[in-house]
């Protein structure tokens, strides 16, 4: 037997302008510019263009439109479809500043310069899609070469992968392409000329790499018949080598560098800390004169073609106006934001000494603007200030706190700032272990427990005690 209830549901949906505005805040003020040019080719009621003539009297200029005027069933109010959001920039042309060509696209412009036909760059072009951040293939071959015929239908054998992937691992940076930590630093050994040191490191990778990570040098010296110093030598070429080649990209690829402009300036004038935003090239955007007198001529018209066109103009409209209102809304949040964040770390942002960057996460700012963290997260992400001090992600004013011994809260860049001065200040002969580092820095005032020291030190890409023990 069928069973009807009734019963009343809460439910909350966004309207198209919040969506609208949600879109807009995530995007950094590069891709808001290709955005707002976007909307100006799609939406002909938008315009960006000067007015006709400085001298133009009230009645000449085109006045606010009211939907209402076309006796609509569902009228919306009177809308001033024009934004400007943004002040003049005092600067001619804006500012860029270099940020290192992505991994991949030094890859690719390197796997373009080979003489390969189209089905091996196809080959080539996936295998350097399937690296890691690390730049390691931590895939294995016989799975690539399914993916490469069910998702690329691209037919291929093992031979030929592994062909390719030879090729790849003459690219640079030096190492990229290895399967493991072990082929990775043989690949970069096996570039270098090859004198007593390096064939010597090699052997050691070759033939003891188990030895070798555990800092067993001793047997090592002993089975390869190597005295202190030319194992020292063989050491000093290995600890140089980069075991993570993805995680950067060659200088000499500069050049190309992509471009990233700033969301943000704050400045120091007369001691004072001054925000802005500059508008760069996004252009000013307003309502058509044409399309809106189109719109008051159709107002009351019985005729079918008029009533049609104004309801094309009225859709238009709409979306006209809530991008614009979007744009605003934008503009008051991440300025808002970004004042939070200042008025939050005032101190560091006088002088840049980042022992004077607070503990702050998300929800404080969001606590201080009243907005939600979701929507911090957006303006956080991807955006850039110009200070007088350097250039900056807003992902980097952002850091968890711990307690110091007088109970003052300290946030983490400064307690990994200080273990990571204790590392290198460190006997390699002896070097400390972690509990030793928790000692040395509750002497210094920091409360830091063992497995803090131990999460801080990976994420510094510190290694154990035992590893960083040298000669």
């Amino acid at each position: 037997m069928l069973k009807q209830e009734l019963g009343l549901k809460q439910q909350q949906r966004l309207s198209p302008l919040q969506i609208q505005t949600i879109k807009l805040i995530e995007l950094p003020i590069q891709d808001l510019e290709q955005r707002v040019r976007k909307e100006l080719e799609e939406n002909p009621v938008l315009d960006d263009s000067p007015s006709e003539s400085s001298d133009d009297t009230e009645d000449e200029l085109p006045r606010d439109v009211s939907l209402s005027e076309l006796k609509d069933d569902d009228p919306i109010p009177t809308y001033n479809l024009r934004v400007n959001n943004y002040g003049k920039d005092e600067r001619p042309q804006y500012n860029t500043f270099s940020v290192k060509q992505s991994f991949t696209q030094s890859l690719m412009e390197q796997l373009g310069f080979r003489n390969l036909d189209e089905h091996q760059h196809a080959v080539g072009a996936f295998l350097i899609g399937s690296l890691d951040e690390d730049g390691y293939l931590r895939r294995d071959i016989d799975s690539l070469v399914d993916d490469l015929e069910f998702r690329a239908n691209i037919r291929t054998t093992p031979e030929e992968l592994e062909e390719m992937l030879s090729i790849i691992q003459e690219f640079e940076p030096s190492g990229v392409g290895a399967r493991d930590l072990r082929e990775c630093l043989l690949i970069q050994l096996h570039a270098l000329r090859q004198t007593p040191d390096v064939k010597n490191a090699t052997s050691i990778l070759t033939d003891y790499f188990q030895d070798f990570s555990n800092r067993h040098f001793n047997r090592i010296m002993s089975r390869l018949n190597l005295d202190k110093d030319q194992m020292k030598a063989a050491m000093d070429r290995i600890v140089k080598l980069n075991p993570s080649p993805g995680g950067q990209v060659d200088d000499s690829y500069n050049d190309q560098a992509q471009q990233v402009v700033p969301d943000f300036v704050l400045d120091l004038v007369d001691g004072e800390l001054r925000l802005s935003m500059p508008r760069f090239s996004i252009p000013e955007i307003r309502v058509n004169k044409k399309y809106a007198e189109l719109l008051m001529e159709a107002a009351g018209s019985s005729e079918r073609q008029k009533k049609e066109a104004a309801t094309f103009v009225k859709t238009k409209l709409d979306s006209a106006k809530w991008f614009v209102e979007a744009l605003k809304q934008r503009h008051n949040t991440l300025q808002s934001t970004m004042q939070a964040i200042i008025d939050y770390q005032h101190e560091y942002f006088m002088d840049g000494d980042e022992s004077n960057l607070r503990p702050m996460v998300l929800k404080d700012i969001a606590e201080k603007t009243g907005f939600d963290i979701s929507t911090i997260s957006r303006v956080v992400n991807s955006k850039y200030i110009e200070t007088h001090f350097g250039i900056f992600p807003l992902k980097y004013f952002f850091s968890e706190g711990l307690e110091n011994q007088d109970g003052d809260e300290v946030s983490t860049r400064e307690l990994k700032k200080v273990l990571q001065e204790l590392v290198d200040a460190e006997d390699k002969h002896k070097p400390l272990t972690d509990d030793q580092l928790v000692t040395q820095m509750s002497a210094r005032g920091y409360k830091v427990a063992r497995r803090t020291i131990a999460k801080y030190r990976d994420q510094l890409g510190i290694a154990k005690a035992r590893l960083r023990k040298e000669l």
